[in-house]
């Protein structure tokens, strides 16, 4: 950041009075702008012994597959974000939502929030940011082609779980990729 949002001047960082952490200032109208992690919902919509999955029509990870979840808005709840990016990611409507697992990812400042769901009916297609959407069995799930650590951890949770017919809410970290050794 460079300038604030409040009066267009030049911002520092530096640790404010009273707090404890580094963060942009505006020393001319003293804004604190805070940065605060991004909240990921989405579902894993499921159709008897099938879950539905979107391959990626955009970065990051074009072409791979993910559970339909995205960016929460300003305004909507946890449940009313999964809900919506189920619909605009693979035009489909879900219910009976419940909370399944939720997976932080500090280093990105990220949390990654997903609720089962049952999918309402098999009217879905593949949305704008889909280049298709497809019931799989655990069987034929993509695990290889799946864009996203948590997503990949959520269907193993979910299959395992179902074998069991119990699940859990789950709550874990994701720790960043180790980097290659040269």
């Amino acid at each position: 950041m460079k300038f604030c949002s409040q009066c267009g001047k030049p911002v520092t960082q530096r640790i404010p009075d009273g707090d404890a952490r580094l963060r942009y200032v505006c020393d001319h109208c003293s804004t604190i702008h805070y940065q605060n992690p991004n909240i990921v919902a989405g579902t894993v919509p499921v159709w008897g012994d099938q879950v539905l999955l979107c391959r990626r029509a955009i970065e990051p990870r074009l072409g791979y597959w993910t559970l339909p979840a995205g960016f929460m808005e300003n305004g909507e709840t946890v449940e009313q974000a999964a809900m919506r990016e189920t619909l605009e990611e693979a035009c489909a409507r879900v219910r009976d939502l419940s909370l399944y697992t939720l997976i932080n990812v500090p280093h990105i400042s990220q949390v990654h929030i997903f609720y089962r769901a049952e999918l309402i009916d098999l009217d879905f297609a593949a949305g704008a940011e889909s280049l298709e959407v497809k019931l799989f069995a655990e069987a034929d799930i993509p695990w290889s082609e799946l864009a996203f650590r948590t997503v990949g951890r959520t269907l193993e949770c979910f299959f395992a779980d179902r074998r069991q017919h119990a699940y859990p809410v789950r709550s874990e970290s994701v720790p960043p990729l180790a980097k290659p050794a040269q």
